[in-house]
């Protein structure tokens, strides 16, 4: 069977598209260089695509159908069952799409400009609502919200790890996530004997909650006290582009690029004051 050539024509514009997209962004590409890298006139990609907008659209498409497909499986399945369909199945497309998501990711303030942005929040809040489950109070919403996260954003962090290694780590955080004893479970907060602090009941929590940073001095300091366990003094070189990215592409705080990165507000800034 042969191939039509506006198709072929067409699938040859969308990849010259996300590469064009990838090397240099959304905003500064041009459909004329599209049309250079193919030889093509701007009225040949104009006959395909009558707006610049339709291509992103067309990019992102097969990553929508794909999650709509998912979703739609799903919702016929007892609710555990649907739970983990939806998890293990949302991890597996993003990675199936990983290049077109992380073209996506940098021009993302672009979705709003039409449907895709609707299509998008309409999925997520399925997603959300078969993980959490039916009658699910905040808690279980929250979590829910938390586990669609899980499953998205490492694929934009860590580009340099393999599907296969990636897919196991965020499922095993998404599966500790769910399972982990909620405040209410773990009972209130016991008070220091001494009245200086709050310790948890549970011993591993406990064990956490006193512990050191990596990077305090021996013996402990008023500067490795003040400092939250387990959070980085510095980001690394990845980090810092992608939480540029977040704050030039409007669709974080401070705050939220902070807790997504697991820092302080104060960092953050640091790194920003230095573009």
């Amino acid at each position: 069977m042969t191939a039509d050539p506006a198709d072929d024509t067409r699938t040859r514009i969308l990849r010259a598209a996300l590469d064009l997209f990838a090397e240099h962004g959304y905003q500064r590409t041009s459909l004329r260089q599209i049309g250079e890298r193919l030889r093509l006139t701007k009225t040949a990609i104009l006959y395909h695509f009558p707006a610049k907008e339709h291509l992103l659209a067309a990019l992102v498409e097969p990553l929508l159908a794909d999650l709509e497909r998912l979703l739609d499986a799903a919702q016929t399945q007892p609710t555990e069952r649907a739970r983990w369909t939806v998890l293990e199945g949302w991890v597996d497309v993003i990675l199936a799409h990983r290049r077109p998501l992380g073209m996506l990711y940098h021009d993302i303030a672009l979705v709003g400009r039409g449907d895709t942005y609707h299509r998008l929040i309409t999925i997520a809040m399925r997603a959300n609502d078969i993980i959490a489950g039916p009658d699910a109070g905040r808690r279980e919403r929250v979590r829910a919200v938390q586990a669609v996260a899980a499953c998205s954003d490492p694929v934009v962090f860590f580009t340099d790890v393999s599907d296969e290694v990636l897919r196991a780590d965020m499922l095993d955080g998404v599966r500790r996530l769910l399972t982990a004893p909620t405040a209410d479970a773990a009972g209130p907060p016991e008070a220091d004997p001494a009245g200086a602090a709050v310790r948890p009941k549970d011993p591993a929590a406990a064990a956490l909650a006193h512990a050191s940073p990596p990077d305090a001095a021996p013996g402990g300091g008023a500067a490795a006290r003040r400092r939250r366990p387990g959070r980085p003094p510095a980001l690394g070189r990845e980090q810092v582009e992608a939480a540029r990215r977040m704050h030039a592409a409007g669709t974080h705080s401070v705050d939220a690029i902070a807790a997504t990165l697991g820092v302080s507000r104060a960092t953050v800034y640091r790194h920003l004051d230095r573009q």
